[in-house]
């Protein structure tokens, strides 16, 4: 299953997403990877067709008839109820993620067909950007919910790359994790930051199936991406708010960093991500280094020469 599988085409340029079709297939892949051991359920038969719960044994779970359920893996269910969502989310042993996701999609399908339009490009408030300059030596960026890199300070662009000199439309953490080669080197841990970014794009779509750019984003990775493909075809919902990450640097080398992305409370979807390093440690020097090193203002300016934000 790809991303094309649940994008629906109309007549005024194309969904991203259809909510119902959505659902179906994430309940589908969340009862695939359980088996009735894992829910306290006999193993009857000693040869399966598929893989996971069968249908039937979800709807035993979750207390629905199996009627029901099959509308819903087939995008036909309407105004589910809070309780069902929470009765097949327990069954499923979905985590607190997973669960809001799911009761995301049911919210969204019924809503986002009065929603207006998502705007073209999306803006950072002056005091954001102001506040971003104010932490140097603090890698610290915001981006869209299309995961757009919409502002950064001069540490991000030391360490992550001097996107200000890519054209606009490339300024995508998405695009560059799965497109740019460099990536792969500069994060020992790629394959979690890559299903971090999927994750993250599956979340903020479902509530937007019209969007242009994000449909045009999908697209694309998908067709340029074998893994972008494989990681979005999995489903999964993993929003990482907080931790740690490795990174290897061309210029100086390993770094530890902690990092937190707070959702800004002002409705606009956007996240700030801060890293830090501990105070003392080689990778707080390797920050000052590279901060003296890097570009000598952050900018968002929308020139359109392409350089690589990474070492060839």
């Amino acid at each position: 299953m790809d991303a094309r599988e649940t994008a629906v085409e109309t007549d005024d340029g194309g969904r991203v997403f259809d909510p119902h079709a959505e659902i179906g297939a994430f309940l589908r892949t969340r009862r695939g990877r359980l088996s009735p051991q894992d829910v306290g359920l006999p193993l009857y038969g000693r040869y399966r067709r598929v893989p996971g719960l069968r249908r039937e044994e979800l709807a035993q779970l979750a207390g629905v008839s199996v009627a029901y359920l099959t509308r819903l893996e087939q995008g036909r269910g309407h105004n589910v109820s809070a309780e069902v969502l929470g009765a097949l989310s327990r069954a499923l042993r979905l985590t607190e993620a997973e669960h809001d996701h799911l009761t995301r999609l049911a919210k969204c399908h019924r809503t986002n067909r009065h929603a207006p339009p998502s705007p073209a490009r999306e803006r950072v408030r002056p005091a954001l950007r102001e506040m971003l300059t104010s932490l140097d030596g603090v890698p610290a960026y915001v981006t869209g919910w299309r995961s757009d890199l919409l502002a950064w300070n001069r540490t991000a662009a030391a360490l992550f790359g001097d996107w200000d000199q890519l054209p606009a439309r490339e300024r995508n953490w998405a695009r560059l994790l799965f497109l740019s080669p460099g990536s792969r080197r500069l994060f020992d841990d790629w394959e979690t930051e890559a299903a971090g970014a999927v994750g993250a794009l599956r979340v903020h779509a479902a509530c937007r199936p019209d969007d242009p750019r994000l449909l045009s984003l999908v697209t694309e990775l998908s067709t340029r991406s074998d893994d972008f493909r494989r990681l979005w075809s999995h489903h999964d919902i993993e929003e990482r708010h907080h931790g740690t990450t490795q990174l290897h640097h061309p210029l100086v080398g390993a770094l530890t960093l902690s990092f937190e992305t707070l959702q800004l409370p002002d409705g606009s979807d956007q996240t700030l991500t801060i890293h830090h390093a501990a105070s003392g440690s080689s990778a707080s020097e390797n920050l000052r280094l590279l901060t003296s090193w890097g570009p000598p203002r952050p900018t968002t300016s929308d020139r359109h020469e392409h350089r690589s934000p990474y070492p060839p």
